[in-house]
């Protein structure tokens, strides 16, 4: 089988983590996002994935050679020279994606976190026997996305419906799609919408199912839905596999430690926090509901929470982080400073405290 993996444009949203690396290669969870993905995949047979790319795609490959040798699958680049939505990527990846074989192919927005069930996925398209699945999940507040009406009962797509102002349903497209060759004729090589042009018209033709996704789901392409996808994705893992998380004295829920990493004497960390590879808490530091990038170092009694610490940055001692602030590789907190949303660019040095939400260039 095989995978299309959308990867899209600048990661603005994400910035300024994205000045850095393309927005898959960001760490969550302590490795790159698209990893998770790629891992996934390769648990159910899908033996190429091609990456839909229009942005550093040279950044993205060499990267990623390491993991081909290592899962044992092919990963290849279909660059566009002009963005071309949700559904042109297919059409211009179409030669790698409709082998002759008949299989049918997933696609995946690159930014959605979850525990990607596509082994039921799988097993609900063949029994179906429709053109199309998307996987769709349940939100409180519907009003704010475009919600998918279908049959409970079969699953059928019947329509969807733009931000609606009534009560419709509470099913929205969760970005993850399982797709029959037969849908890249529906598809022009242009810049087009699959979830406004293309599934409507399979819906029309009663060709597409939706199936729930069960578990947690998040679009992690901003910080503060980044920051709730990780307490998310720990709690899975808790009921999952919760000998991959931290436990001690000094450990307050679900807490994800690198095994490379160094923690001091005296510290309390948790609930909700990653500490990547190779980086360094000093004594007495607090961290909660935050991530922690590799090669961070974090000096003494400094207090870091709702915020994401960008790769070698550092935190001076007695440092206050919190209200989402966001600091970019490389970029050191003097000490006793206070961030109160700071979003600092790269390669920045922070002698004076940010006492509202700001850019600091």
């Amino acid at each position: 089988m095989k995978a299309l993996i959308l990867v899209g444009g600048f990661g603005t949203r994400l910035r300024p983590l994205t000045l850095s690396f393309p927005k898959p290669l960001v760490d969550f969870a302590n490795k790159p996002m698209i990893l998770h993905q790629i891992e996934a995949l390769k648990e159910v047979g899908v033996t190429e994935v091609v990456l839909a790319i229009n942005y550093r795609p040279e950044v993205m490959i060499n990267f990623l050679k390491d993991f081909e040798d290592k899962l044992g699958i092919t990963i290849t680049c279909s660059q566009e020279t002009e963005p071309l939505g949700t559904a042109g990527p297919l059409a211009l990846a179409r030669d790698k994606l409709a082998d002759g074989s008949g299989e049918p192919f997933f696609v995946l927005n690159s930014d959605v976190i979850s525990e990607y069930p596509f082994a039921e996925l799988i097993k609900f398209h063949k029994c179906h026997g429709g053109e199309a699945t998307i996987m769709v999940t349940k939100v409180d507040e519907p009003s704010k996305y475009g919600v998918v009406v279908m049959e409970e009962a079969t699953g059928r797509v019947e329509r969807f419906v733009e931000k609606p102002k009534i009560f419709v349903g509470n099913k929205i497209n969760a970005g993850i799609y399982l797709l029959n060759p037969s849908v890249l004729d529906r598809i022009e090589l242009r810049p087009t919408s699959i979830e406004k042009e293309v599934f409507p018209q399979i819906a029309a033709d009663q060709k597409l199912y939706a199936m729930v996704l069960p578990g947690f789901w998040m679009d992690v392409g901003q910080p503060r839905d980044y920051i709730t996808g990780l307490r998310l994705y720990l709690d899975s893992l808790r009921k999952k596999t919760a000998d991959r998380l931290a436990t001690g004295a000094h450990v307050i829920g679900n807490v994800l430690v690198h095994e490379s990493a160094k923690i001091g004497e005296g510290c309390l960390i948790g609930p909700d926090v990653a500490i990547g590879p190779g980086c360094v808490v000093d004594d007495g530091v607090r961290l909660s509901r935050c991530t922690v990038m590799r090669g961070v170092r974090i000096k003494k009694h400094a207090c870091i929470s709702n915020s994401i610490i960008g790769w070698h940055s550092t935190v001076g001692q007695w440092a206050r982080i919190e209200n989402m602030t966001i600091l970019g590789e490389d970029v050191h907190v003097c000490d006793e400073v206070y961030s109160n949303g700071g979003v600092v660019l790269p390669h920045k040095e922070i002698k004076s405290s940010i006492l509202k939400p700001e850019i600091v260039m």
